[in-house]
């Protein structure tokens, strides 16, 4: 008989994973699939583990630079074994989920970005995430001799002026050094739950779904305060009035030192919610 870690244990596993001084990505979007996918258990885990292993085994030997890494990847990825995303992808939660974009081929462009990272990782490459506003794709090489490549289109080679047509069109100026940077573990993984809560935001039928990402967020290291009091709302959305109103209180004593009035709005929140168990 297989035991089943109960859901606190997952969380742990991912507070402490997101804690060490070198968070395993793959392991974390992993982790976070446990809350989405209750079947997913710890022999789901190795099998995406292993498949990347086995992906990565696949890449030629002696691969050297970063356009022959952008090339054999593209190749490998994107055209042999078929992975790449549609608009149907952004309507699915499985597309931000590792182990189902492992098993389906299909994903948000963060998830099929880390799939591409951590394959290249495990075969030496130097390839990064690289968080573009709007649409996440890979770099790999230099800052100052970057290419960039993008999943989402099975791995298309980006230039200069494609870079300065997805940025432009996202935020209405031209890319900055600064968006061209490695995206860090934590950060995708902030993105990832993000894209969750996004996804749930129109959906109040799936407002589990919105609750268990605000709280995998709350589990990693910096994360806004704010977070807190959205969490509350959630609570109170949900008929939790009592643990909402709490959770106001709560962030509204850490916010009063800095935003007397916010804290008092909050307040004034809470014995709102309170007054609906009546």
């Amino acid at each position: 008989m297989h035991h089943e870690p109960p859901r606190s244990e997952w969380r742990q596993r991912f507070a402490d994973e997101a804690r060490s001084p070198r968070p395993d990505l793959a392991t974390l979007c992993l982790l976070l699939g446990t809350e989405a996918d209750p079947g997913l258990d710890d022999d789901g885990i190795d099998a995406a583990q292993i498949e990347l292993d086995r992906l990565a085994g696949m890449l030629p030997y002696g691969l050297s630079g970063p356009h022959m890494w952008a090339r054999a990847l593209g190749d490998l990825l994107g055209g042999r074994e078929g992975f790449h995303g549609t608009p149907v992808d952004y309507r699915r939660l499985e597309s931000s989920l590792l182990h189902e974009v492992l098993r389906r081929r299909r994903g948000l462009p963060i998830l099929l970005s880390v799939v591409w990272t951590e394959v290249a990782r495990r075969a030496g490459g130097q390839v990064y995430g690289v968080a573009l506003p709007g649409h996440f794709v890979v770099g790999f090489g230099e800052p100052d001799a970057l290419v960039l490549a993008d999943p989402f289109h099975a791995g298309r080679l980006l230039s200069a002026e494609d870079t300065e047509l997805l940025v432009t069109g996202a935020t209405g100026s031209p890319p900055s050094p600064s968006m061209l940077r490695p995206a860090d573990p934590l950060a995708v993984v902030s993105r990832v739950l993000n894209n969750i809560r996004a996804w749930a935001a129109p959906r109040p039928e799936r407002s589990e779904v919105a609750l268990w990402a605000l709280d995998l967020l709350l589990l990693l290291p910096s994360h806004p305060a704010r977070l807190r009091y959205e969490r509350a709302q959630l609570l109170v959305q949900r008929g939790a009035f009592t643990e909402g109103a709490a959770e106001m209180d709560a962030y509204a004593e850490v916010v009063s030192a800095v935003e007397p009035t916010t804290a008092d709005l909050v307040r004034g929140r809470a014995r709102a919610a309170r007054a609906m168990l009546n």
